[in-house]
């Protein structure tokens, strides 16, 4: 599957160490990512990434901020934004003994970490887990500050009696 902004880490790159990455994405990615998330525009986006060696897979944290302009749900107009965020998850091979099992019961717990999230293959796209956390932040009914929806103006519905009222000829009695 291609990602709109692909960075590509191979786990093996882990061995000699951490990896770091200073991500900043082009025009022509700015675009791709703009359209696969709905936006106006995104003007900027860029992330500093860290991948640490974590058992047989990786601990990747990083940091984002981006400029993006979505349409206002009530008037329809641009609607600016600056968003930043952070995040922070394990990763694994699909064949790592610290891979959750398919049909095994799963217990959540606020307080706990979450389980890392399994590779396909094995390589890791930055891009597109930064992707993904800018998607989580996008307000998802953008609105202008002050706008206020307002219902069209339409006429009361006449009742079920009122139009058959009208379908009777004239002069005829009920």
């Amino acid at each position: 599957m291609t990602t709109p902004w692909p960075s590509v880490l191979k786990l093996a790159e882990l061995r000699r160490g951490v990896v770091r990455r200073e991500l900043i994405a082009d025009e022509a990615a700015r675009l791709r990512i703009a359209r696969a998330l709905g936006l106006v525009s995104l003007e900027h986006l860029e992330a500093t990434v860290t991948i640490k060696p974590w058992l047989d897979g990786a601990d990747m944290s990083g940091r984002w901020r981006a400029s993006v302009t979505q349409t206002c749900v009530v008037t329809l107009d641009p609607l600016a934004a600056d968003l930043e965020g952070e995040f922070a998850l394990k990763l694994v091979p699909a064949d790592s003994e610290a891979a959750p099992r398919e049909g095994s019961e799963i217990t959540l717990d606020p307080q706990e970490e979450d389980p890392p999230d399994v590779l396909e293959t094995d390589e890791i796209d930055i891009g597109a887990y930064v992707i993904e956390h800018l998607a989580l932040e996008l307000d998802p009914f953008p609105r202008t500050p002050g706008a206020e929806f307002e219902p069209p103006l339409s006429e009361e519905p006449a009742s079920p009696f009122a139009v058959l009222r009208q379908l009777k000829a004239p002069g005829s009695e009920a």
